[in-house]
């Protein structure tokens, strides 16, 4: 299909800053915001209240075939719904927190997700995760990278969510050696890397923007 809007990818480790500059870009070009880390969360969540092993990938793949996602068009910038609800608090628990990576690493539960993130990214969004310019939506016409050092990606996790840096190290240290025997993070070829480390969210948003307009021009839009 011929897209009417946009399609800006950002890709990058946890703690880099991809959620709030993607909710920024997508309000300042009118574009639907997609948190794909959000799906794995969803399912994560569902395997344990409905004591799905997280280590069977097939019966992860069925529970999330019976998750539905759309992008709410009620909110701005519209963002993502699941089974009609917007996200639940419990998605960012230290259970699901802790489970999420098990989740993600099986290939049949990535390919479901990945063909709903398609779907809902292709018409135009801002699209945030870990392979979407390198697997997800590699025709997108942007395609960011931002990347952090651990201290700083760090303390913007425990600023998230109010914890200790200690426990937020050990579990970030635990995320990234599993997604990386799992899903390693590789940029795509053509996607412009922001380092992130010693920026605040106004300066990586104005760095980002001005990519975005650039890479735009260059496409048409």
């Amino acid at each position: 299909m011929t897209r009417r809007r946009p399609l800006i990818a950002i890709d990058g480790p946890a703690g880099s800053g991809k959620s709030t500059l993607a909710r920024r870009l997508a309000e300042a070009f009118v574009l639907p915001y997609l948190n794909t880390g959000l799906m794995y969360r969803a399912l994560a969540l569902a395997a344990l209240r409905e004591g799905v092993d997280p280590e069977d990938g097939g019966a992860l793949a069925d529970l999330a075939r019976r998750l539905t996602f759309d992008l709410d068009p009620t909110v701005s910038p519209s963002s993502l719904r699941i089974d009609g609800r917007p996200p639940e608090e419990g998605l960012t628990s230290p259970d699901v927190e802790s489970n999420v990576s098990r989740v993600a690493r099986h290939p049949e539960v990535r390919t479901v997700l990945r063909e709903e993130q398609r779907r809902l990214a292709e018409p135009g969004a801002v699209v945030e995760g870990r392979d979407i310019g390198t697997v997800v939506c590699p025709d997108a016409d942007v395609k960011l990278f931002l990347e952090a050092e651990e201290e700083a990606r760090v303390h913007r996790r425990a600023g998230e969510r109010a914890e200790h840096d200690r426990r937020v190290a050990a579990e970030l240290a635990a995320r990234d050696a599993m997604d990386a025997r799992t899903n390693p993070l590789e940029p795509a070829e053509d996607a412009v890397a922001i380092d992130t480390t010693d920026m605040d969210a106004d300066q990586v948003f104005a760095a980002a923007l001005a990519i975005v307009r650039v890479r735009l021009r260059e496409r048409g839009w």
